[in-house]
């Protein structure tokens, strides 16, 4: 007889060879998952990284702060401060006065302006200053023979020389300034005449032409965004949330209502530009509403959103215990009253997580609004609600796409500090949501 070979005995606390590359696997794999989120975490970091150096500086301006005689002779010759009278004074006249009080400031305090004449000093001022002090002396006739302190944009080649776009080098060859420019600028800087300051009125200002960047706001792209999400909010919460509460607890499951969930499961996946030809073929083409509004950009973008809030209204209506229904069906409690008084209450985190999310995924949406017009340039702010709905518009997305489709280099600028701005908007939504999921949230 041959010797029977003896049992292996198994000891937990001996690893085996297959149980170690079980453990080396098993390492191996989250130093993958941490690898990827150290990428991740990486790339966005380099992506606002860009933003923010390209775009902070779309909140500080160079300004010139100067004395201006407002001179009745130019200004009102009737002397009756009639501002209809005085609106036909033009900007070239409200032009050669700021030329004239930026020359004079120079003579006083004894600054030499060599090789440069009254015109070349006047070109350190934006064009957009004129119009910005006619508008001042209109709403003020009574301004019309002082002497008042005015803050005027400089020119957007001088506010670039500060913020390092503009070098005496690139002035050699660049039409639009000079060297000696420049170099005055430095001096008003020194002087106290020229400031780089923080710009309100890129927040709150409406667009500027190509020829004057320095100029340009966001004002009325703003005004339009809270427009359409003011629509957006108005129609897509309750139909959403009605269409999500009759398919999860009255809807009979047949196959009809198994073809609607079908759809909006598609419709969710849908790319954004099909919403904006329909909205373009039927809400403008069909229904006649006026190109470049609100309310035809808050009904398209209500068509992109209600997939999303429905599917999310409708899992947070499935995550509701069934033990809350049929304790309320129990003690007499109709249908109708289960899911109002118990089963929707308990939903309104789900909800309202959802809903500020597909609002927030409607605020930054491009494709869908270049379709239906509101690409175009627009300076005039939209009047209050509801009247304002149908008035022309810009939204935040579309205002940075504009912005980067324009030559001028300082345009690149207010495009990353749109950005910047529509990403606080979407920061706040997310916290807001954040916020109120917590406050409505009730643990079973």
């Amino acid at each position: 007889m041959t010797a029977q070979a003896a049992p292996t005995h198994r000891s937990l606390y001996r690893l085996d060879t297959r149980t170690k590359r079980r453990n080396a696997a098993e390492k191996r794999f989250r130093l993958y998952g941490l690898a990827a989120v150290g990428f991740g975490v990486l790339a966005l970091v380099v992506l606002l990284s860009s933003v923010l150096a390209q775009g902070v500086g779309a909140f500080r301006q160079t300004f010139v702060v100067m004395d201006v005689m407002l001179d009745e002779g130019v200004l009102d010759k009737s002397g009756t401060r009639d501002p209809e009278v005085m609106k036909k004074v033009t900007t070239i006249g409200y032009g050669k006065l700021l030329q004239t009080s930026l020359n004079a400031e120079l003579a006083e305090k004894g600054f030499a302006v060599e090789g440069m004449s009254a015109k070349d000093v006047g070109a350190l001022i934006s064009k957009e200053a004129p119009a910005q002090l006619r508008d001042r002396v209109l709403a003020d006739p009574d301004l019309v023979g002082q002497t008042i302190r005015f803050k005027a944009y400089a020119n957007g080649r001088i506010d670039g020389y500060f913020k390092g776009r503009v070098s005496l080098q690139s002035a050699e060859l660049d039409s639009n300034v000079t060297p000696e420019q420049l170099r005055l600028a430095d001096t008003l800087r020194a002087a106290g005449i020229m400031e780089l300051s923080f710009n309100p009125g890129f927040i709150f200002g409406p667009d500027a032409s190509e020829l004057r960047p320095e100029a340009a706001g966001l004002g009325v792209a703003i005004l339009g965004s809270a427009y359409m999400m003011l629509i957006v909010l108005a129609l897509a919460l309750p139909l959403g949330v009605a269409t999500s509460i009759y398919l999860e607890e009255f809807a009979p499951r047949n196959k009809w209502t198994d073809l609607i969930e079908v759809n909006i499961a598609n419709l969710a996946a849908v790319p954004s530009i099909v919403f904006g030809i329909l909205g373009l073929a039927v809400f403008i083409n069909f229904a006649g509403l006026p190109q470049s509004s609100p309310l035809v950009g808050g009904l398209v973008l209500t068509l992109m959103t209600l997939p999303t809030i429905i599917i999310a209204t409708r899992a947070a209506l499935k995550a509701v215990p069934p033990s809350i229904k049929d304790a309320a069906l129990g003690i007499g409690a109709s249908k109708m009253q289960t899911v109002f008084h118990h089963v929707l209450p308990l939903a309104m985190p789900g909800i309202l997580t959802g809903t500020i999310i597909g609002l927030a995924q409607a605020l930054g949406e491009t494709a869908p609004l270049l379709l239906i017009g509101m690409v175009a340039f627009v300076r005039e702010y939209p009047a209050a609600p509801p009247e304002g709905f149908g008035d022309p518009a810009a939204a935040l997305p579309v205002q940075v796409y504009n912005f980067t489709q324009r030559a001028d280099p300082a345009f690149i600028e207010r495009a990353s500090g749109a950005i910047i701005v529509l990403m606080v908007f979407l920061l706040a939504m997310n916290l807001l949501a954040i916020i109120l999921r917590r406050r409505f949230e009730r643990r079973w």
